[in-house]
């Protein structure tokens, strides 16, 4: 009867991680083609948050699609930064902008929901955020959405953070 060990560091790791809301966005097909047929390699675009106000984006690159959604999930972490909220939605209205891509968020009533469609919904959820309307304005783009929502979170202020900045 052989007993199996975890190696203490990897025990400490998993449990000094904290639980990550993981959405794939999208995933793309690239095809070349080749003398002998077709190469198809794939690229996924992941948004990674706590709930808690941390959010960050990744996009990876592989032959395999698991691969891929390691790779972009791993350059998320890397990439993830604070978003101000405030309770439930954010503190104002915000518009964010990214290549082709517009988002208008604003702050909701309790209970409303998160009215977003796609890239912009998964941002906001990974965020944390319960409550917001939003509007696309430009692009329908995956990356151009999720670039630009994350452009609109990161300019989220306070009231008090502005306070403070003017005193």
């Amino acid at each position: 009867m052989a007993k199996e060990f975890k190696n203490s560091k990897t025990a400490r790791e998993e449990a000094a991680a904290p639980e990550f809301i993981e959405k794939v966005v999208h995933i793309n097909r690239c095809a070349k083609v080749v003398k002998g047929g077709r190469r198809f390699t794939f690229s996924a675009l992941v948004v990674l948050g706590d709930g808690k106000g941390l959010v960050g984006i990744g996009f990876g690159k592989a032959k395999e699609v698991p691969d891929c959604i390691k790779k972009a999930t791993d350059r998320a972490r890397k990439n993830m930064k604070p978003v101000c909220l405030k309770d439930n939605t954010i503190p104002h209205e915000v518009i964010g902008a990214f290549d082709g891509g517009k988002v208008l968020l604003r702050p909701a009533a309790p209970g409303t929901g998160v009215i977003a469609g796609g890239g912009v919904r998964a941002v906001l959820e990974a965020a944390g955020v319960k409550d917001v309307l939003s509007k696309s304005l430009g692009s329908n783009n995956d990356m151009a959405m999720v670039n630009a929502t994350l452009r609109a979170l990161y300019q989220l202020r306070t009231a008090e953070a502005i306070a403070a900045l003017r005193s």
